[in-house]
């Protein structure tokens, strides 16, 4: 497993290098300041040593339960990197979560995190402890994220290596609805994009009732063809859509961004 781990880390270090150069013209996080950390609650949050909790924007990490093997194995691996640790914080995104805690982007001291770009973030997708969130907060910051995440997937690191967290597949709706309300990765191929009052529909089969179907308000479209991902013209394409499953008539997921979808045939 380690030398799994050593092969991975080396690889997404190249991913991670090129994605990097191709956000450079647009992903530029400010910083919000620096900080001790006290402790980590969880596999995506951390303690300050001044009582703030701070959490990993753009990544969710396992928290099925205390005593899951992926939950605990996330804490572990963000203790490792942070504990004790002072740490730069980045904005990425929004400041603050709907709980009013920090979000941040996480720079820890080079000999933590130099092997994968350098932050934590990057660490915890390489180690496979972390999956890509629905909002990283900055599109343009996507695709070192995805590149981390997608190595580690390919070599079963981490969380990958346990079916609970496995991409499901649009043509089994069945698999896709028994997520509901869990954040969830869905693969497939689209059949159709159909428009209909202000939301724009991708169709993974013929029955809506019953098959995988993925929403776009139209408010949101320019954001999608500003990336480069035009909705309209997915029809054909495979796809992965990540965010949380829900019910309406068949499993669907809402995208509001547009790392939320991937074209899959360039992994």
């Amino acid at each position: 497993m380690q030398y799994r781990i050593a092969i991975a880390v080396g690889v997404v270090a190249l991913f991670a290098a090129n994605a990097q150069a191709d956000d450079s013209a647009g992903c530029k996080p400010t910083i919000i300041g620096a900080a001790m950390v006290r402790n980590v609650i969880d596999g995506r949050t951390i303690l300050l040593a001044d009582g703030r909790e701070v959490g990993l924007a753009g990544i969710v990490a396992p928290l099925r339960g205390d005593d899951d093997n992926a939950t605990i194995a996330a804490k572990a691996a963000l203790h490792n990197l942070v504990a004790g640790r002072e740490i730069s914080m980045l904005r990425l995104g929004a400041e603050t979560d709907r709980y009013g805690r920090v979000l941040a982007l996480i720079i820890t001291p080079p000999a933590a995190t130099s092997e994968t770009g350098g932050s934590v973030q990057l660490a915890m997708l390489a180690q496979g402890q972390a999956r890509v969130a629905a909002r990283v907060g900055d599109a343009a910051c996507t695709g070192s994220f995805l590149a981390a995440e997608r190595v580690a997937r390919t070599a079963g690191l981490g969380l990958w290596s346990d079916p609970y967290y496995s991409i499901k597949k649009a043509e089994n709706p069945g698999e896709v609805l028994a997520q509901r309300g869990r954040f969830t990765l869905v693969e497939g191929k689209v059949l159709s994009v159909r428009e209909s009052g202000g939301t724009i529909y991708v169709n993974f089969g013929r029955r809506w009732s019953e098959d995988f179907t993925v929403t776009i308000l139209k408010r949101h479209e320019r954001g999608f063809i500003a990336a480069g991902l035009d909705p309209k013209k997915l029809t054909g394409r495979h796809v992965r859509v990540r965010g949380t499953i829900e019910e309406r008539g068949g499993p669907w997921i809402e995208a509001a961004r547009p790392e939320q979808i991937e074209i899959t045939e360039r992994d």
